[in-house]
């Protein structure tokens, strides 16, 4: 009795991604190359890389709106601003551990980072985007230490 041969990756790229992921991991485990779709291996492989980059900033523009709000306006601070400020640097603190390379992306991006939580901290809170400092007011080290609070 022999087993089926799995569907050629090729063909399921378009039609059934998960089906595509399983094929193209048991042809790399026989060692089957001619067997793989290259082209949306590396595809693939830099658009996890994207998105690495990606959740990163959204978690940084997260923790800098929540550390924005809780500096600016004190009179409506939550345990909700401070269950997000600390799960938002987890996660960060949780992809730097995965991913040491990306610390210095981290530093690249703060400046967006910042002006998109200054537009977000802005709507929520109905205050002017000048009343948050132009540049951001806090180090990477502070916004990540565990007990900071502006």
């Amino acid at each position: 009795m022999t087993s089926a041969r799995p569907a050629p990756a090729l063909s399921l790229y378009g039609t059934d991604y998960v089906s595509w992921l399983e094929a193209t991991a048991a042809a790399l485990k026989r060692q089957d190359y001619g067997s793989i779709d290259w082209g949306n291996v590396i595809e693939e492989i830099e658009d996890m890389g994207r998105r690495e980059r990606q959740s990163l900033k959204s978690n940084l523009v997260v923790l800098l709106l929540h550390l924005l709000k809780w500096q600016f306006q004190p009179d409506q601070q939550s345990n909700s601003w401070k269950a997000s400020i600390v799960e938002h640097r987890q996660r960060l603190q949780d992809s730097l551990e995965e991913s040491p390379s990306l610390k210095p992306y981290l530093k690249t991006i703060l400046p967006r980072a910042y002006g998109n939580a200054v537009e977000r901290a802005a709507a929520e809170t109905g205050l002017a985007e000048a009343t948050f400092p132009q540049a951001c007011p806090y180090t990477i080290s502070q916004m990540m230490a565990k007990d900071f609070l502006p």
